[in-house]
């Protein structure tokens, strides 16, 4: 006998429909699969024999051939697990109930008969309702992440045997739809705020500016000066997510298998610090079945590149690309694999590497050292970078003083404020931030007067700024007017732009 149902693989961030077919008849007993498979899948076959023997249900000595569909879709995973166990059932004579033509089935089985969760469940059922599924039948674990997409009835089951009395009529699952609602986009506490950051009046100031248009920023300053923490504390003054970018942000996590908690949506900006032993592959995304990198896990928010010369030059460079295309692009000969890589590229380096320098009194480095250990930063990287800052450290007065900084409330209010103002701007547009502009695009939402034309021509010339430079000033500009609630871009704006982009001063100072 034939039978057929409906399952799905993980192309990127996305799902794929995939056909598992079954076929029993007589000839020499064998069990064979077919489909592109990788060697986790062609592993599926001894799982299912067992796990169907264990649960009750020998095959027969006839010849069984299983077929996943398209062939030329390469297919990975345990997910295969509990579709090939429902088409080699339902060919085996037992007759659903319910029409499952729209179903999707979902699953990894264990020898004893028992359905265990799967990673990218949210992907696949999203895709699945794209292409007319209705329902889905999958791990009890994975219940409340696929519930989340509106208009798919979930069902759960914990066994084959459970399994086999759903399709057979014999057992009642309830099903479960749309868990979401608004409860969902709650933003869990922090831990940390910008009121516990003492002093720094100028890095607080350069920090709500990169939150405000999304713009990538360079620390440089003596150890223990505060640069990790404060990057740490950017999160809480981004805007919050929207619905849309939570359920982005929690496709790519269940597909790298992160969910902190099965059935809830991420809702906080994404903050990812890698070690700088981290390998190319590691940063972007990669392996024979491409997975995303930390630059995807990064995505809708923050990258923290903390001893930014400690990084391997190669893992550095290979930045440049996704910092601006704003997503990774991998490429294998069946294949190419596209995952988002939207993130705000926050580092944090050491003048030299003893960490001291311009302390001449502390530092031990030569000059020769000092240029060798910044000369680690390519320029081509550095110009992708909009907000560069020195930081100093403490003195005792801000160390010690009774007084607590603005709270991150208030300053995420102004940021929000000015995301608004964006938003409205660009709804026309694909972009949705100022560091976003490009091109064309530039040259249409940022105008100046002849007094702002003339500075920036004369900071293109005596400032030495590249091309790409120079439109980051621009666009650095532009968010400044939109936190001050300004149509247009004065001299003010676009002074302060210059400041920050060209290192000026020292985060201590007062601005």
């Amino acid at each position: 006998m034939y039978s057929k149902v409906l399952s799905s693989a993980v192309t990127g961030v996305s799902g794929a429909k995939v056909c598992v077919e079954a076929d029993i008849h007589e000839g020499l007993p064998t069990f064979s699969m077919v489909g592109y498979l990788s060697s986790s899948v062609r592993e599926a076959g001894e799982r299912v024999r067992t796990a169907l023997k264990n649960s009750g249900y020998l095959l027969p000595a006839k010849r069984i051939t299983v077929n996943l569909s398209p062939a030329d879709l390469r297919k990975d995973g345990s997910s295969f697990d509990l579709p090939i166990a429902t088409a080699i059932l339902l060919a085996l004579g037992i007759t659903p109930t319910r029409d499952i033509s729209n179903t999707l089935f979902l699953g990894e089985l264990s020898l004893n008969g028992d359905v265990k969760p799967v990673t990218g469940v949210l992907p696949m059922v999203h895709h699945a309702k794209q292409c007319g599924v209705t329902s889905c039948i999958i791990p009890k674990e994975n219940v409340e992440e696929a519930a989340l997409i509106d208009g798919v009835d979930v069902f759960g089951v914990s066994t084959v045997t459970e399994l086999v009395g759903f399709l057979d009529g014999s057992k009642e699952i309830t099903p479960v739809s749309n868990l979401f609602d608004e409860s969902y986009l709650k933003e869990p506490e922090s831990a940390v705020d910008f009121a516990d950051v003492k002093g720094q009046a100028i890095l607080k100031r350069g920090m709500e500016i990169a939150a405000a248009g999304f713009h990538n920023v360079l620390m440089t300053g003596s150890a223990g000066a505060g640069k990790s923490m404060i990057a740490k504390c950017l999160p809480t003054i981004m805007p919050k997510l929207s619905t849309e970018e939570s359920i982005e942000v929690t496709k790519i996590y269940s597909i790298s298998g992160l969910l902190p908690d099965k059935g809830k949506l991420i809702t906080s900006r994404p903050f990812r610090s890698p070690h700088h032993t981290v390998s190319n592959r590691a940063l972007t995304g990669g392996g024979s079945t491409p997975r995303p990198g930390e630059v995807s896990l990064a995505h809708n928010g923050v990258l923290f590149l903390d001893e930014l010369p400690e990084f391997a030059k190669s893992v550095l460079e290979v930045l440049r690309q996704p910092m601006e295309d704003r997503q990774i692009t991998i490429s294998r000969v069946n294949a190419t694999y596209s995952f988002p890589a939207d993130f705000m590229l926050v580092a944090a380096m050491n003048p030299c590497p003893c960490g001291f320098y311009p302390d001449m009194k502390r530092c031990r480095c030569t000059p020769d050292m000092v240029q060798r250990y910044q000369g680690k930063i390519s320029g081509p990287l550095t110009d992708r970078i909009d907000i560069t800052m020195e930081v100093k450290p403490l003195t005792s007065a801000e160390l010690f003083g009774s007084g607590t900084g603005e709270c991150s409330a208030d300053i995420r209010a102004r940021v929000e404020k000015a995301r608004e103002i964006q938003k409205a701007r660009y709804k026309d547009e694909s972009i949705h931030f100022n560091s976003q502009l490009e091109g064309k695009l530039v040259r249409k939402y940022i105008h100046l007067d002849n007094n702002c034309d003339a500075m920036i021509k004369n900071a293109f010339e005596t400032m030495e700024l590249s091309a790409r430079g120079t439109y980051r000033v621009l666009k650095l500009a532009r968010t400044i007017a939109d936190l001050e609630g300004c149509d247009d871009i004065s001299e003010e704006h676009l002074k302060e732009a210059l400041f920050f982009r060209m290192k000026g001063g020292f985060a201590h100072e007062q601005a």
